[in-house]
């Protein structure tokens, strides 16, 4: 090991020790404030309308992704409808059906809020905006905790990115999305539209509003009885994403040894917890990371964990948020990815 990783290792140390004895030594009075102060969150959260905001930050896809505009969502992007060039609308090129890209593709999860957006990456061929949109709408994720927002599977004809228009355009073959199921509520809906919009945006790297139109193109289309007229933005990720997910590992991964487990989080003080548990639910191993910030938005986060001292067998990974309410406020988000020790 260099001087300087050794440097680094031990600062690093220093401040997980640091952080453990801040967090050992706080007292009842501390945890009631800020549980008091997280519920407040909370409820501020449930009461918002979610039509506005953006993804500002997010975590890079797995390691042994594509280096295409489709392998991570934008860092900083652009909350704006205004079109980046009024002269001409944008000329993408055709994509090579035998390139594979790695997108994002969002699923529906419970949490103490109710049913949430939860991320996976996918990898595609061809087209990463076209074949991300239709991985939203067959509804068939890795984890067997998420489920399709679409409540009637199929595919799109194309999505593309309008520069002139300031719209990501998706095009539908038929009406089988327009409407809106009698078992849908409302909610459920505007939800399913939030997977399609920030799953496009991810894989074509813009935060432009989604507009739906039919196989003639045209007017504007409705999904789920929701109006697409002028484009659906990406709802305030608070209001609609998991406060916690997890990147890495991947559901169904393969582990010995150490493994760094990563993802994206906005929890109480940036505090993110984990645990592994074995088959029958006892914890054997946990922790916790720090993100790189909390409250605002969702934060890259990211941990090693050694299980070099655990027997081969099937385990599961959690990441959670940090719950100082003490019982008191809706509790906390968890992302869970089973996991094979080998």
């Amino acid at each position: 090991m260099s001087t300087r990783e050794s440097t680094m290792t031990s600062q690093q140390t220093s401040q997980q020790t640091s952080q453990q004895t801040s967090r050992s030594r706080r007292g009842p009075l501390h945890r009631t404030l800020a549980g008091a102060a997280v519920t407040a969150l909370a409820l501020g959260v449930l009461a918002g309308c979610g039509d506005d905001g953006g993804d500002r930050a997010d975590d890079p896809a797995p390691a042994g992704s594509t280096s295409s505009p489709g392998s991570t969502e934008p860092s900083e992007p652009t909350t704006s409808a205004e079109p980046t060039d009024t002269a001409s609308p944008s000329v993408t090129a055709e994509p090579d059906p035998g390139e594979t890209s790695t997108v994002p593709v969002y699923y529906v999860g419970d949490s103490p809020m109710g049913p949430r957006l939860y991320r996976e990456f996918r990898k595609v061929s061809g087209d990463p905006a076209l074949g991300a949109a239709d991985m939203v709408a067959a509804g068939v994720p890795a984890d067997p905790d998420y489920r399709a927002a679409f409540p009637v599977d199929g595919s799109f004809s194309s999505v593309r990115l309008d520069e002139q228009a300031g719209l990501v355009i998706a095009q539908v073959p038929d009406d089988r999305w327009a409407d809106r199921p009698a078992d849908m509520s409302r909610k459920q809906a505007r939800l399913a539209v939030q997977a399609l919009v920030y799953t496009v945006q991810g894989a074509l790297q813009s935060r432009a509003p989604v507009q739906v139109v039919g196989e003639a193109g045209g007017p504007a289309v409705p999904m789920f009885g929701i109006d697409t007229d002028g484009g659906v933005a990406n709802a305030d990720q608070l209001d609609v994403l998991s406060l916690v997910s997890v990147t890495s590992p991947e559901s169904g991964a393969e582990v010995s040894g150490t493994f760094t487990a990563s993802g994206v989080a906005s929890s109480f003080e940036a505090t993110v917890p984990w645990e592994v548990r074995d088959a029958s639910g006892t914890v054997v191993l946990d922790g916790f990371s720090t993100a790189e910030g909390w409250m605002d938005r969702l934060y890259p986060w990211q941990s090693e964990v050694d299980v070099s001292g655990l027997a081969p067998g099937e385990y599961t990974f959690a990441a959670m948020t940090d719950d100082p309410s003490g019982g008191e406020g809706p509790g906390p988000f968890e992302d869970t990815k089973v996991i094979r020790v080998g």
